[in-house]
């Protein structure tokens, strides 16, 4: 399979790195809006080329990987890019994944690519965990508890803050929850309950320190709904003590089986990442494979993973996955 990357970001660079290790995948090129000469890329011989130039590269490419962010990039980038290529990419705002979604169809469906939105692990394998605990539990709860990780969003927000010169945010599940909900106690939670928010910031040396702590706090739709901790760190610290990227977090549905509530499942899926975007690069680059088959098979249109076979993502033949993984 040939790559191609678009947005050399830690996104970029994670699925950089996922491609290098898998034997069937080659980079073909990187794409980058910004000057292509600024760009030093990690796979030595691989061109970097400028986005105005992908339209010429629609030929040379199996899967192009979009690695732009959810906010403004990839709801103009995803639906323009299925018109010339096969395409990935991992947006993950929820809310508006259906709106999305039928825009990358139109344009998928028109030009006969295939194109898979929302790929990650959530949306994407935390996606596939909550479908098969419904399926196989349709009598229960779903909670889902994200870290202890950075909100590489939420960190962005408190450095728009005047006077902050640097933050990082960390998403830290509330543990007395988490362990009701392992218990089977299926209790009625508040996002205040679930979840709480650490912040780590770095304050020009004239800033006023009390004014930022309640501009966090009080934060709509980031803050004010959590218990939040603000702490004030230097710069030195951050980059010491915060320069990683980790993630993580829990898919639970508790349900009952058998006649009447004797018996209570727990069905559990969890993740902990050292590095978030090399982990969902790594995503990326299995879902990738699936594409490419499912373009090489004469598919086209919009796909999530709730429509991708497991004989696809895998790099293994269907009889070594009978023979070693069933």
């Amino acid at each position: 399979m040939k790559l191609g990357i678009y947005g050399y970001g830690n996104l970029g660079k994670g699925v950089e790195n996922a491609i290098a290790r898998n034997a069937d995948m080659e980079l073909a090129a990187v794409f980058t809006r910004r000057d292509p000469g600024s760009l030093t890329i990690a796979t030595p011989g691989v061109p970097v080329v400028s986005a105005d130039e992908l339209p010429d590269w629609a030929d040379r490419i199996d899967v192009l990987m979009l690695c732009g962010g959810s906010a403004t990039d990839l709801p103009i980038m995803t639906p323009s890019l299925a018109k010339l290529f096969n395409v990935v990419d991992s947006y993950d705002n929820h809310s508006c994944i259906p709106v999305h979604y039928a825009a990358v169809d139109d344009a998928a469906q028109a030009s006969g690519h295939v194109a898979l939105i929302s790929c990650g692990w959530d949306p994407g394998l935390f996606s596939l965990a909550r479908v098969y605990a419904g399926a196989v539990l349709p009598d229960g709860e779903d909670y889902t508890f994200w870290g202890r990780g950075v909100s590489q969003g939420h960190s962005d927000a408190i450095r728009r803050i005047p006077g902050v010169l640097d933050a990082r945010q960390y998403t830290v599940p509330v543990p007395e929850a988490v362990e009701r909900v392992r218990a089977g106690e299926n209790p009625e939670l508040t996002v205040r309950e679930k979840h709480k928010r650490e912040c780590f910031v770095v304050a020009a040396e004239d800033a006023d320190k009390d004014a930022i702590r309640e501009a966090i706090v009080t934060m709509p739709a980031y803050f004010a709904d959590y218990d939040t901790t603000v702490t004030f760190i230097t710069m030195e610290e951050l980059r010491r003590d915060h320069a990683g990227l980790p993630h993580g977090g829990s898919v639970i549905r508790t349900g009952r089986t058998g006649l009447g509530d004797a018996n209570t499942e727990v069905f559990e899926f969890s993740l902990k990442l050292d590095s978030n975007p090399e982990f969902t690069g790594s995503v990326l680059a299995a879902f990738a494979r699936a594409v490419d088959r499912m373009a090489k098979r004469g598919d086209k249109g919009c796909k999530t993973v709730f429509d991708i076979a497991p004989v696809d993502v895998s790099p293994m033949a269907r009889e070594e996955l009978i023979a070693h993984r069933l």
